[in-house]
């Protein structure tokens, strides 16, 4: 298992934002780790031409079930592939709370992402109300279950452990918060998937920052993380990339 240390744009960055790519790449040419960003889809062709022949994976923020058709302002995942993604991003929770996506929903996103060669990066995760309720486990296995296709594997398939209310706010978890969610993702994976799961990664997201990207890396079942904020820099994202390659 090569370990995945990617990064999540959001609704942000221009052309001029490619940039820092390029000064990502410079400082990271082939480093002992898959990196991947994912960049609006307005700037993932061109970020394929300016770093076509690198390491350095593309990959879309979302995709639409459907292959084709009357879909206005979707995204067919085949679009995402032939601009030269080869991941998608699904399921991230703020998809989730902002366009009320079910877990039955993602599931197809996956399932049409695979069809069009990509492999899916399927995020889940708990709200604070629902830790504080003691419901983590109860919610990311029931949205690990209802989001994962079956024929899931290491290779068309990352799972993103993602609590909300870790996302942007600056706040993670303990590391023995991580160790405990991700340990029981790998449990479900193995007891739905047998000897395939210990091939399928998982990530951890929210918040991850250079300053605490090593320890996080260090925990059991964290193959990587899923970036926000932090991977639109190349100096920040470089850091973390270099602590993943490093663990």
């Amino acid at each position: 298992m090569r370990k995945l240390a990617a990064g999540n744009w959001k609704m942000n960055g221009m052309a001029a934002s490619l940039a820092e790519v390029k000064a990502l790449l410079a400082a990271h040419p082939d480093p002992a780790c898959e990196m991947l960003l994912c960049p609006p889809a307005t700037l993932i062709a061109q970020a394929a031409w300016a770093t076509k022949g690198s390491a350095l994976k593309l990959g879309g923020q979302d995709c639409h079930p459907k292959a084709s058709g009357a879909h206005t302002g979707d995204i067919a995942a085949a679009m995402l592939a032939d601009a030269g993604a080869s991941y998608v991003i699904l399921g991230h929770s703020e998809r989730r709370a902002d366009h009320g996506e079910t877990d039955a929903l993602v599931l197809s996103k996956a399932q049409a992402a695979w069809a069009a060669g990509l492999s899916a990066v399927i995020c889940v995760g708990e709200t604070e109300a629902e830790r504080d309720d003691a419901r983590t486990l109860d919610v990311v296995g029931s949205q690990l279950a209802g989001s994962v296709p079956e024929g899931a594997t290491g290779a068309n398939t990352v799972i993103a452990y993602e609590p909300v209310w870790a996302i942007g706010t600056g706040r993670t978890p303990t590391l023995a918060e991580i160790a405990e969610v991700h340990a029981f993702l790998r449990n479900r994976l193995a007891a739905r998937f047998g000897e395939e799961a210990a091939e399928m990664r998982l990530l951890y997201g929210g918040s991850v920052k250079p300053s605490n990207a090593a320890e996080i890396f260090a925990i059991g079942d964290v193959d990587g993380a899923l970036v926000g904020g932090a991977s639109l820099k190349a100096a920040d994202f470089g850091a973390i990339v270099a602590a993943l390659a490093a663990a």
